[in-house]
């Protein structure tokens, strides 16, 4: 497992049996210290979804406190599940996006749902989508799902920022 998802783990882990969030270990190199970056954390249970927050700018004072935070965020407040139960840890898959700082895009042919996660703005509305995420094969695909999380009319003016990814497991 990468060092990254590592601290994911042991943040949630941490957090669901103690209540405490971790302090940044002592033993954690540069790139953890130095480098500020927006990040996502997805939980997996048995291979399905059972969590997914993030960052798409960075918010903290680096990518460790990052993973910390949206790791246990992830684990206690994705709307869409309950709150991950001590029993549940054992069978938890984590996995770490660091996101490159996002660029607007002037047309649709820049985008590939493969390569590039999509932010869609419209006015105070936004959604975000990773990339490379199954199920999502067009770029339509992924305008449509981004619109839907943000809540966004996707017949409204709408601005889309790309972005690429570094994903560990």
């Amino acid at each position: 497992m990468h060092p990254f998802a590592v601290l994911a783990k042991k943040a949630v882990e941490t957090y669901i049996n103690e209540g405490k969030i971790i302090s940044l270990p002592s033993d954690l190199s540069k790139e953890f210290l130095e480098k500020k970056a927006g990040a996502f954390v997805t939980l997996e249970k048995n291979g399905k979804l059972r969590g997914c927050i993030g960052t798409y700018l960075p918010t903290r004072n680096n990518v460790a406190e990052e993973i910390i935070y949206n790791a246990i965020s992830a684990a206690t407040e994705d709307y869409r599940f309950d709150t991950v139960q001590a029993d549940e840890l054992p069978q938890l898959s984590y996995t770490v996006y660091i996101l490159n700082e996002p660029g607007l895009i002037s047309d649709i042919k820049e985008l590939n749902p493969k390569k590039f996660g999509i932010i869609v703005r419209s006015g105070r509305k936004c959604g975000l989508l990773l990339p490379d995420l199954e199920g999502v094969d067009t770029v339509e695909e992924q305008i449509s799902i981004c619109c839907q999380k943000g809540g966004i009319d996707p017949k409204e003016k709408i601005s889309i920022y790309k972005f690429t990814v570094e994903k560990y497991q």
